[in-house]
């Protein structure tokens, strides 16, 4: 079968989840002798002269498509992140030319809802599998402008325009001193310029997601966010499947009295790290402990040097920057416990799958798709989200709790394999592919 897989980053220039797991979708489909293309949004800074600019690349033997185009200059570049009519044009001469057996979409950032129309437009089946939110947040992550949680999608597209402009301190500060009225009142008034933008973005892509054979959510948490706009004959729950043999062959070394905690990943304000950072020099320790923070911390300059200042030169702390993939394994089994601190509803994160392969046991926030995949004083432990005082409390339990952490290790679940996944998505691509 010939498959395209279209997302909006691939490797080597990006590498967080979405890019990752591609990369390893793609591997897994040639490994059972299918043809395997990537389509990908390379640059969206791209000056040009209004035209998609497109590279044929090779990585890893399989060829990816590069697009590039200047979302700054568009003629309506709010429209544009959901709607690219570039995109549309390139995407359905992609589909007639090539006329793929199944297009499998990786989420829908930067995307938009244009190639899925052409995939539709041409016959091409598709499968759409869920990263995040973004099909239904223009934040993507659920998190409002203030910082704190949608728990719940406001009816009115103004509430989502509203929460855009929190994102600047002239509308978040007398919002705050008002504890949300300010905002209410000009969403009630109409007087939200951006409601009717909000409208059009929701139309577009609730219709768009009427177009995949299958839409794919990895944990229950995102099924139900997604749920009232989807069929569920077409929403499917399969969890990520990850290779195990890579954390088999690792040995973790002897207990040299150090309590190592890590963080592995995207280092960035959603992912909490700062929470992490606080909660670790909060806790008052009879030995030696040490946080290793692993991640690129090139992305968001601003950030990291919050986290260095809320490090304070405090020896206890390393950044260890951008890892290999590949290293994985070592850095898990290297550490006692690794921390998932995000204050966003996390889907199902491939660190805590990773942690859980390697018998390292996860401290995760009580949220989404962590709390899924984290049985509290079973295999792991929770706490309250952005609370770094009760984050320090449950670094503070393995220290003082003897087993605990050795319990906790033993109890480590069994990640699915990339096997057993594949199962499960040749069924739904075998439902789904045109009859030959």
């Amino acid at each position: 079968m010939k498959f395209v897989l279209p997302v909006h980053h691939f490797p080597p220039r990006y590498s967080a989840g979405a890019e990752l797991y591609t990369l390893q979708l793609a591997r897994r489909l040639r490994a059972q002798g299918h043809h395997v293309e990537v389509i990908c949004i390379e640059a969206i800074d791209r000056e040009n002269d209004g035209t998609l600019h497109v590279e044929e690349d090779n990585y890893e033997g399989f060829t990816v498509w590069r697009l590039f185009f200047d979302l700054i200059h568009a003629p309506d570049p709010q429209a544009w992140r959901y709607a690219n009519p570039l995109l549309g044009k390139w995407f359905t001469d992609y589909f007639r030319q090539h006329r793929p057996d199944i297009a499998h979409f990786q989420a829908g950032y930067l995307l938009g809802a244009a190639p899925l129309e052409a995939a539709a437009d041409n016959g091409i089946p598709t499968v759409l599998t869920l990263h995040d939110y973004w099909f239904l947040c223009p934040r993507i992550t659920l998190l409002r402008g203030d910082g704190t949680l949608c728990e719940a999608i406001p009816s009115d597209p103004a509430g989502c325009a509203w929460c855009l402009r929190l994102e600047s301190r002239r509308y978040r500060i007398p919002d705050r001193l008002t504890q949300g009225v300010f905002g209410s009142l000009i969403g009630r008034l109409a007087m939200d310029t951006g409601r009717s933008a909000i409208a059009h973005r929701r139309a577009r892509l609730l219709a768009a997601l009427t177009i995949p054979a299958a839409v794919i959510a990895p944990s229950r948490f995102l099924a139900e966010r997604f749920a009232p706009f989807i069929e569920p004959k077409r929403l499917r729950v399969l969890r990520f499947g990850l290779d195990r043999e890579p954390f088999i062959r690792q040995h973790r070394a002897a207990d040299d009295g150090v309590l190592r905690i890590g963080f592995t990943g995207q280092i960035a304000p959603h992912k909490g790290v700062h929470l992490l950072i606080e909660a670790f020099r909060r806790v008052q320790a009879r030995q030696p402990i040490e946080l290793h923070i692993y991640g690129g911390l090139e992305a968001h300059p601003d950030y990291v040097r919050r986290l260095r200042r809320l490090a304070d030169n405090d020896g206890r702390i390393q950044f260890h920057g951008r890892f290999e993939n590949g290293r994985v394994a070592e850095i898990l089994t290297a550490l006692d416990v690794n921390v998932a601190p995000s204050i966003w509803y996390e889907n199902s994160p491939i660190a805590i799958l990773e942690s859980q392969a390697a018998g390292t046991p996860v401290i995760a926030a009580a949220l989404g798709g962590m709390a899924e995949l984290v049985q509290h004083g079973v295999n792991g432990l929770l706490f309250r989200v952005n609370d770094a005082h009760d984050l320090a409390q449950q670094i503070a339990r393995l220290l003082d709790e003897p087993g605990l952490l050795d319990s906790l290790r033993a109890n480590a679940p069994t990640v699915k394999t990339p096997d057993e996944e594949m199962a499960e998505l040749f069924e739904l691509y075998r439902q789904i592919a045109r009859p030959a």
